[in-house]
Formats: structure tokens, sequence, C-alpha cells
């Protein structure tokens, strides 16, 4: 036996992937395709298999941490690593076999399938029978069927799921090619399946010389090949001899895995700004996945011809992009062209699939921050397809509540069926524990729909994605947390003298100095005293995770709807660097320049309203948070001192909190202490 490092495979070129979770331990055996570590970038989440069987001796990871590439994972000890490579070698030289003779098998195939659908055709009196294979699955073979979602006689629509296939790293749901009437079903739930094998027979409208004129491009293949060939040689002379000028560059829609009139539902750009490879350009939505279309050059964005809500297909035009320094191109390969340029589309097809099957209970990276990333309560992923995942979303169902029927415990749609009629029917299984949150409203009836037009005139319009994800979160929160408001004041009129006296100073270092940043420092310094407000209830209801750190989070108003930017280490920062950072965030909220870490881990949340107006308001508590601050507008009032009403500039404090987790008496100090801070800010220097 010998010990051997093993390394991050090719992660199609993404650099820096977060380490979600390890799935092994120091001292365990494993086996060949074990997983050993969980990676999730933003465009999508994989599993890393292990290259060979052995113990683990040592992890050289931890969870949160980055990779790229060729990075170092884990130690192992090989088992009977010569007699491995010699198997090894065995099985590549088979698949090499294997892999010539499809080429003469189908051709021997191709005329067959033409007579039989040509007889079949020909008596169905402009119907045709036709087969339904397995589509490119990234390279993947053998892959098992977990889920028929037809049955035979069911009459089927083009792109509806026939099959959900599931891989050791995604799964995916085989959609269908036709629209038509589904005539036999040849495979069952548990059968492997390769690209290629016939799934069933569907009868189509259409005349039978159709089919032919389908496979005419296939046959004519080898023919266009050769002009592919000098094409690419050109292409390469072209780009030897290309000028370092800046080029105007047409960006497209990539291959989108043969999904067709996909609605944007974000763009991530606007015209002018500098963009790097990869930076995503626009989020794309369809019934089985969302995806960022990624950016193919570096360069500076002219121009945009699309906009939320448009739908798009592959191919189709996005804008255009000045590259610096860009030398000639190849040009984006064509559906009907060699067989060596369908092979980037099958790369990309396979990162969509796995883009589909982890993302499919995420509809965005921001998403993933509002909804906490789908979870059972014992922290392993909830096996589950696109499909029901896209169903759970729609009816407001946490998959890892649903109990799975399905083969190795995978969630079913008659599974989300059948949870939500128990919660309906107010039958829902009770918990373990009388702490634990409610589930799925609470079993209140839904308010029923109206016809309000026939009132007035009406324009009914879709809720925009930040609205819908803030609905969802804002509904959560108020359901399954136990609210309370207190209500207070802090005398601020030192302070807002203090405020303009450094006016001046602060915009000499690059600062505008609004009560923002005192309000900031303030909650920061109070959270330190009272860290019974600084932590999180988990899921079980019985467990507090008491965070050492303070973070603190500031509602934001943008058109779109409300966000909430995260300022780090708050406790640590002087009221200039939180002044700079807080116009930064809104800044970049304002202009979707957030990204997905600005938005994460925040401890409590301050929401201003002073600049608009209102006394006092009820804010809700941004879970997993357990409190928040509402600050509404500052006004002058006659204040008793002992021995004269003298006019004091008076703030309202609005602190509203969990209940479960804050006690009445500790949310009165807390407002207290706020208070006397606000008052005289020196407090802060003791």
């Amino acid at each position: 036996m010998s010990s051997e490092i093993i390394k991050v495979p090719d992660i199609g070129g993404s650099e820096d992937v977060e380490i979600i979770e390890i799935a092994v331990s120091e001292g365990d055996v494993i086996e060949p395709e074990d997983t050993m570590i969980t990676l999730e970038s933003d465009k999508a989440s994989m599993d890393v298999p292990a290259p060979k069987g052995g113990k683990v001796l040592k992890i050289l990871v931890k969870e949160g941490d980055t990779v790229s590439e060729g990075d170092q994972i884990l130690e192992l000890e090989a088992e009977g690593e010569g007699g491995d490579e010699a198997e090894e070698d065995e099985a590549s030289s088979q698949e090499k076999k294997a892999s010539a003779s499809p080429s003469s098998s189908e051709q021997e195939e191709k005329p067959a399938a033409k007579q039989d659908s040509g007889k079949q055709g020909g008596g169905s009196g402009g119907k045709r029978t036709v087969e339904i294979k397995v589509p490119d699955l990234g390279g993947s073979s053998d892959v098992e069927i977990i889920e028929i979602a037809v049955s035979e006689g069911d009459e089927v629509s083009a792109e509806d799921p026939l099959i959900t296939l599931e891989s050791d790293k995604a799964s995916m749901d085989v959609p269908s090619p036709h629209t038509g009437k589904l005539m036999s079903i040849a495979v069952k739930e548990g059968d492997t399946v390769s690209e290629g094998d016939v799934i069933g027979t569907m009868e189509i409208a259409g005349e039978g010389g159709d089919e032919g004129g389908d496979e005419a491009p296939e046959e004519e293949e080898p023919a266009g090949s050769d002009e592919v060939d000098a094409d690419e040689e050109a292409d390469e002379e072209q780009e030897d001899t290309g000028s370092d000028e800046p080029e105007r560059k047409e960006i497209r829609v990539p291959d989108l895995s043969g999904s067709s009139d996909v609605p944007i539902i974000e763009i991530a750009v606007t015209a002018g700004d500098e963009i790097d490879v990869e930076d995503p350009l626009i989020t794309l939505e369809s019934d089985k996945a969302s995806m960022d279309v990624p950016s193919p050059f570096k360069g500076k964005l002219l121009e945009l011809t699309v906009k939320e809500g448009d739908t798009v297909s592959e191919g189709d035009l996005i804008g255009y992009m000045e590259v610096a320094g860009a030398k000639k191109s190849k040009p984006a390969p064509k559906k009907d062209e060699s067989k060596s340029q369908q092979k980037s589309a099958a790369k990309s097809e396979q990162k969509s699939d796995t883009s589909a099957a982890s993302s499919g209970g995420r509809p965005s990276p921001e998403a993933q921050v509002a909804q906490q990333k789908e979870k059972p309560r014992d922290g392993k992923l909830v096996h589950a397809g696109p499909a029901v995942r896209m169903l759970a979303r729609e009816l407001g169902v946490d998959l890892a509540q649903v109990t799975p029927s399905g083969p190795k415990d995978r969630v079913l749609k008659e599974d989300v069926q059948a949870y939500v009629k128990k919660v309906m029917s107010g039958k829902s299984a009770p918990s373990d524990t009388a702490a634990a949150p409610a589930a799925g409203g609470s079993g209140i009836p839904p308010i029923p729909d109206q016809d309000f037009s026939q009132f007035g005139e009406v324009e009914e319009k879709p809720m925009g994605r930040l609205l819908k994800m803030g609905a969802t979160n804002l509904h959560r929160s108020w359901v399954n947390l136990p609210h309370v408001t207190q209500f207070d004041e802090a005398d601020i009129t030192e302070l807002e003298a203090f405020r303009k006296s450094m006016k001046a100073e602060a915009e000499a270092q690059g600062a505008r100095l609004t009560p923002l940043p005192f309000l900031i420092k303030a909650c920061a310094f109070a959270l330190r005293q009272y860290p019974q407000f600084n932590v999180s209830l988990k899921s079980d209801g019985q467990t507090m995770v008491w965070k050492k750190y303070v973070h603190i989070g500031m509602a934001v108003d943008t058109p779109d709807g409300l966000m909430v930017p995260v300022i780090r280490d708050a406790d640590k920062k002087s009221l200039i660097e939180l002044a700079k950072e807080s116009v930064e965030l809104a800044k970049k909220a304002q202009t979707k320049k957030l990204k997905r870490d600005e938005m994460i881990g925040g401890c409590f949340t301050i929401s201003s309203l002073g600049s608009i107006g209102g006394t006092a308001f009820t804010p809700i508590v941004n879970a997993p948070e357990v409190a928040i601050l509402g600050i509404s507008k500052a006004s002058m009032k006659p204040v008793w001192d002992g021995a004269a009403f003298a006019p004091r500039l008076m703030m309202p404090l609005c602190l509203s909190y969990d209940h479960r987790a804050v006690n009445g008496a500790d949310a009165a100090r807390f407002t207290a202490l706020l208070s006397q801070l606000l008052s005289d800010v020196r407090r802060m220097l003791l």
C-alpha cells in the first residue's frame, strides 16, 4: 500500500469554488466514486468523487475553504494500487473499442429505423410513430432512472418531463422532444440508461417523409467535415494575424441543452460596465432550472439588446462588447457542424444539467441567501428532481419537511402534494418539539381570488423577483417567529450637533456622515453588552447558536424591492469607515451590483425610515436573526429636565424581537442602553 494526495479534478474552468460539505472523515475507508467533498459556485453545486478506493489518512481542507483545479483535498492510502491500474488500463482499452463500434452499428441501425418508421407512418393517415431516445448526458453512462413521469397512452407536450435520471453528481429531467401520444415505454424505474437508449415510442403528427429529411444532414456530415477543417485552419491563420486594437464582439445565448424561449428573470449588468470573463450577464429560468449566462470575454459592455421578461433561445443576441486587444476568434459552433464541434456543446450541457440539479430549489444566487439552501434537518441534501423542486417552490413547501417515498429517500411530486393536503386539512404531523417552527402557513386557508375588473379598470403585472423573494421571507418570518416590538426614544440633540460639526472633516476624508453610522456603532456596542441578541435558533427549536462576531445588516429601499447588505465586524470599525461602507453598499444595492457575500451572515438588522417620516412602526425580524431595530423620523419635543421643559430632538426606536430567544426585560434594557449611547456618544468610549 502507498499513500497518495488526491487533488481537485477539472471543475469546468471555475476557480476559488467554496467547499460547503466534507463527506468523509480521517480513518474512513472509501470506495472509488464515493463523494469526498461538495463544492458550490454561484452557478452550480457538485460532488467531487474519489478517483480510487482506500483509507483516508488526512483531510487537507475544511468547510468554507475555496479550491481550484489541482488543489489538494486529502491524503489517501490506496489499496491494491497496482492491480487497480491494470484494471483501469484494461477498462480504458475496452472503452476505446466500444467507442469505435457505435459508429458502424449506428449506420446499420439507421436504415432499419427509417424502414420501420416509414411503415408505421404510412399506415397512420398523417401520423407517424417515432422512437424517443435518451439525449446527450454530458458524457455520463449507465445513469439510473429514479422516476417515470408518464404512462402509456398519455398525451404529452413537447418539453414535458418523461423520466428523471440521477447520477452521483446531478439529477435531471429528460423532456419529450415532440408533442403526441405515448404508445409504449421501454424502461422502468431502477433501469440504467446511456445516451441513445430507447425510452419508448410516440405517435406524432406529420408525414413519414419528414423523418428521412431530418436524418439527411446526419448522412451528409462526412462530406462537410473537410470544409469545417478548412475553416478551422483559416481561423487559426486569422488568429495569428489579429490586431491588438479594441474589437466589437457579439454576445449570444450559449447552448441551453435543447431548451428554447427561456425567460430572462434578471439582468446583472448595464451598458458601460467593465466585465471580466465568467461574470454573470443575465439569469434565465425555465421550468426545470435557473442558470446564469456568463460573459465569454473580458471588456466593456457597449450595448444590451434584451431586457427582463424577454424570452431567448440558443444563439439569440444578448448584446455587444468591446474587447481590448482581442484577436479574431473562431466563429461560434453551429448545430449542424462536425462532431468535434458538438463536444463543446456536450460539455456545456453537462454544466447546465449540474446547474439544474443544484439550483432546482434555488431560483438564483440571491434566492440562496433568502431561502437559506434547502437542506433537511440532519444537514444532508434533500433528494428531489428539478420539477419537484419547482413544484415545492410554487406551493411554498420546505422539502425538508416532506416524507420521501421514492427510491433512495427521494421526494416525488406525490409526496409534495400529499404534504400540502395534510397541512391544508390541519392534519400535519405534529413536530417532535413544541418549539419547532410552524410549517407552510400553519394550515391557515389562503385568501380567495376576486375578479376586481367587475369594479373598474385593472391591470395585472407579475411581481418582480426581489419582491417575490422578500414576500416569501417576510411571510415565513411572521408565521414562524413570535414577534414582540419594544418602543423607546433617544435624545439625539447633542449627537446631531456633533454630527454637523464633523460633517466637513468627514467629507475631507471621503465620507458622508449621516445618522446611520452612529446607529450602527451604537447597535454593535449594545450587541456586545447583550449577546443574547446576537444569536440564532436552530431548526429544532432547542439549540441556540451564539455568535462571536458582529455583522450588521441595513435595509436598503431599491426600485425593485428591499435588499439588506451586511457590514462585517461593525464593532471593530470607526465612524468614518462605517460611513464609507454604508454609502458604498447602498449604492451597490441600488445598481444591482451586490455580491452574494455582501448579503449574508448578518447578526442584527437596522431599518431606518427616518428620512421619510412616521412616528413608529413594527419591523419584521430578518430570520434567522432574532432582532431588528426600526428607526422613525426624529422630531423636536418638550422634555422635562428636572427644572423646566426644554426642546429636545427625540428619535423613535422600535425594536422587534423573537420572543423565543429574547425576554421582554432584556429588550427594554437593550433599547434603554441604545437611548443612552445615542444621547451621549462618549459612552461608547468607556
